[in-house]
């Protein structure tokens, strides 16, 4: 039986319930969060007042683009009554594949190459997107810990998580996805290269597609309406538009700032690939398919960023 249909702001309230009981590990999460939330609004305001308006505007376009194919995947939802599991988990894995690849050739390495111009050493430049890479998996790690969601396997993570109904779980999970591929996008906005961040957004759309249809048949699994199912996972696409803004505001914040946050959004969707969809796409027993579709996946991703970039 499904669980009933969560009221609005359910999930806050309990959330912000059981951390209000937790003492001092309570304590700790308020600090951390006013920490992330400082963080955030002086990169935002970063974004708006010391970077180029042209290279803004490109920005928050490719995070428009990433929201409008997340919301044209939900709205086939709609009108497809079921797709099959093994379907679905191939097209995770190509969705998976592009990620990997946009990581690797459009955020990692022209990290270093941003890097061995301002530094004018490789190893130095090397070690500069390392740490950015670290940052972005710090990042991950922290919102996976702190951020009530739900995985197949091992069940709830999160504070307060046990209170939150399951489709408000889901949607904080497609927040923890949809947040690196918006500063990804922003990130590579933020020098105005468009052979960075043509062939990156492209690929962040295009996967952002089957996620949003994977997404929207997953929360009519719980029991909602196709419609609902839709509307909240093209919400959830909203996030990236705002992450956009975020990654070229960190981009933007400092000399290393570029390829500090290019290495950042690499290790945060590097980090998302490993810990979510790739074990979302084995657990049905399809992995050969589901590794077919990120090979594929990948070698689109490549093809795009030589004919693009």
């Amino acid at each position: 039986m499904s669980e009933p249909s969560p009221s609005f702001g359910a999930p806050l309230r309990a959330w912000f319930v059981h951390i209000s009981r937790s003492g001092r590990g309570g304590l700790s999460f308020w600090i951390l969060l006013l920490c992330v939330a400082v963080f955030l609004i002086v990169c935002g305001y970063g974004a708006f007042i010391g970077v180029n308006k042209a290279n803004l505007h490109l920005a928050f376009l490719g995070g428009l683009s990433g929201f409008a194919a997340t919301a044209i995947g939900a709205a086939a939802a709609i009108a497809l009554r079921d797709i099959a599991a093994r379907t679905q988990d191939i097209m995770l894995g190509f969705a998976a594949g592009m990620m990997l690849a946009a990581s690797s050739f459009s955020l990692i390495l022209p990290g270093i190459e941003a890097a061995q111009a301002l530094c004018a050493n490789q190893l130095l430049a090397a070690c500069v997107v390392v740490a950015g890479l670290g940052l972005g998996v710090a990042l991950m790690v922290g919102l996976d810990r702190f951020v009530p969601h739900e995985h197949e396997k091992s069940g709830r993570r999160g504070p307060g998580a046990q209170r939150i109904n399951r489709v408000w779980l889901f949607v904080l999970a497609i927040t923890l996805h949809n947040l690196p591929e918006g500063m990804a996008i922003g990130v590579s906005f933020a020098n105005g290269d468009m052979k960075v961040g043509l062939p990156l957004t492209t690929a962040i759309a295009i996967q952002d597609i089957p996620e949003g249809l994977a997404v929207a048949l997953a929360l009519r699994v719980t029991g909602i309406s196709a419609l609902r199912a839709a509307l909240i996972a093209v919400g959830s696409g909203l996030m990236e538009p705002l992450g956009a803004i975020v990654g070229l505001g960190i981009s933007s914040s400092f000399a290393l700032g570029y390829p500090i946050a290019l290495g950042l959004a690499a290790g945060a969707m590097i980090f998302v690939v490993s810990h979510e969809v790739i074990p979302e796409t084995h657990r049905n027993g399809h992995e050969t398919p589901a590794t077919l579709g990120l090979m594929l996946g990948f070698g689109v991703m490549m093809f795009l960023d030589t004919a693009l970039g």
